[in-house]
């Protein structure tokens, strides 16, 4: 189904400034109109706060394409990984109250816990884990494919999974890193991550729409659908998932809620006159702790992590921000805390820097620049899966036949495949997917989506099997992240 424009702009209708009120801002609905129409997105709300107060708020589009429900600033979407920032400062608020130290190693808070071997033991605190300078890297293979709702079983996981990059001095984005902050959490309060959130962070900041779960957010009334675009039409997509690793990602809200969360990181960590992050906290957070490697530009005298923020400068500003992707949707929040203002942008449309050109747009123009005359068109397709099956590659033939793959492939700190040979093929059962093994050449294959398949993610990873010196089949390796993963067979 294709969006076609104009829009019904949805006002909100407690506290909305329209443009006219803020000078700077002369125009900027236009802007963002004609972003939207660019991107052929669904729809999405704006928020920004200046000096201790909301100046602007504005829904645009629709939350729900085919019933044409229009987008307010009270509707939730799903933020992704600005998530991470609200984990931190639950670790922050726990710190304050000397229930736990930041730099303190996960094995004190954790039973029986260990990482894959001595040195990360020895070096990794849990301020590693909040700047992404553990090294234990996204560990995606084993929370996409193996996936399980207890955090504390899949953080168990983690003394067998080999770090992705140098201990205390590299740069590798883990999501893995937050499920395992969020397990200490749990493990200190005795209360689910969740009921933290809500109870330390939700309650206090009077976000009143905002959810830690896709089935609370669906017992809403206002709450965008996921959408993606594919060959040029706009296509529903699925709701992800967390399992365990919601607190790097599975938060979802409303602008209007965010721009409390923003008041209160720039304002000392005060809202409504209670105290509700710590000062100390914010200061360590909002601290380069993790330099990130890019590209050298007049702005890269600052560019990193702190606990849960990018921190950079922009236009000579000093900045703190995140972004955020999730099945169907793509945020942006970001703010300048020397000079008071946040923006937070969240549209319904997967893997999209439209988020990003909004509020570069509006922070440009909040900072008396011009905005730029044109931006590019920057959005990742959905993936689809291609029907055609290819015959096996008679010049690199397999070297044994199909049926002696079959069998269960083990991998200890991720789980078990099934290979089973189906209707003269050969097929990968996993937890949560079934794929078919399609022909590369001699021993190795790739994981071909089913149409049964229907997430947005591109899962067409090489899987090599390897042979004992008795020349039997014995092992199965998965090409899914730095290193390849190796299963063995179960005899």
């Amino acid at each position: 189904m294709k969006f076609t424009y104009p829009l019904v702009f949805a006002l909100f209708v407690q506290i909305c400034f329209s443009q006219e009120n803020i000078p700077k801002l002369k125009g900027i609905e236009n802007d963002i109109t004609h972003l939207i129409e660019q991107y052929n997105a669904v729809g999405l709300s704006v928020a920004i706060v200046k000096d201790d107060k909301i100046i602007y708020s504005q829904g645009f589009g629709y939350r729900d394409l085919e019933n044409q429900l229009p987008v307010t600033t009270n509707t939730v979407f799903p933020i992704g990984s600005v998530t991470k920032a609200f984990t931190g400062s639950l670790l922050g608020i726990l710190e304050s109250n000397n229930q736990v130290s930041l730099k303190g190693k996960p094995a004190l808070y954790i039973p029986d816990f260990q990482f894959y071997n001595d040195k990360m033991n020895n070096l990794i605190t849990i301020e590693d884990l909040l700047s992404h300078k553990s090294g234990i890297g996204n560990q995606g293979t084993s929370e996409v494919f193996f996936p399980d709702k207890d955090k504390l079983k899949v953080v168990q996981r983690l003394k067998h999974l080999r770090p992705e990059g140098e201990i205390k001095n590299s740069f590798e984005y883990s999501n893995m890193g937050y499920t395992l902050a969020g397990t200490i959490v749990e493990q200190i309060t005795g209360k689910s991550w969740e009921t933290n959130i809500q109870e330390k962070i939700f309650e206090p900041l009077a976000m009143t729409n905002s959810y830690t779960t896709l089935q609370k957010m669906q017992q809403s009334t206002n709450y965008a659908l996921p959408y993606g675009i594919y060959k040029g039409t706009i296509e529903k997509v699925k709701f992800e998932e967390f399992h365990s690793i919601s607190p790097a990602g599975a938060i979802k809200s409303t602008v209007n809620d965010l721009s409390h969360w923003m008041l209160t990181w720039l304002n000392d960590g005060v809202f409504n006159e209670t105290k509700v992050i710590p000062s100390d906290y914010i200061n360590k957070a909002t601290r380069l702790h993790n330099i990130k490697g890019g590209n050298y530009d007049k702005d890269a005298f600052l560019f990193g992590d702190g606990f849960g923020w990018r921190l950079r400068s922009s236009y000579g500003h000093y900045r703190i921000d995140h972004g955020g992707n999730t099945f169907g949707f793509s945020s942006a929040l970001i703010m300048f805390p020397f000079e008071k203002i946040g923006v937070v942008v969240l549209t319904n449309q997967d893997n999209t820097l439209l988020p990003h050109l909004i509020a570069d747009n509006i922070t440009r123009r909040l900072f008396g620049l011009s905005p730029e005359p044109e931006y590019p068109v920057n959005v990742t397709e959905i993936f689809k899966p291609y029907k055609e099956t290819k015959p096996l590659n008679k010049d690199k033939m397999p070297t044994h036949s199909l049926s002696s793959f079959c069998g269960t492939y083990h991998a200890k700190g991720l789980g078990e495949i099934e290979i089973v040979y189906e209707d003269h093929k050969l097929y990968a059962v996993l937890p949560t997917y079934k794929f078919l093994l399609e022909h590369l050449n001699n021993d190795s294959f790739f994981l071909k989506a089913t149409n049964e398949f229907n997430e947005v993610f591109n899962p067409q990873y090489t899987i090599q099997f390897m042979t004992n010196t008795e020349g039997n089949i014995s092992t199965l390796k998965m090409y899914s992240q730095k290193e390849p993963i190796e299963f063995n067979k179960e005899q």
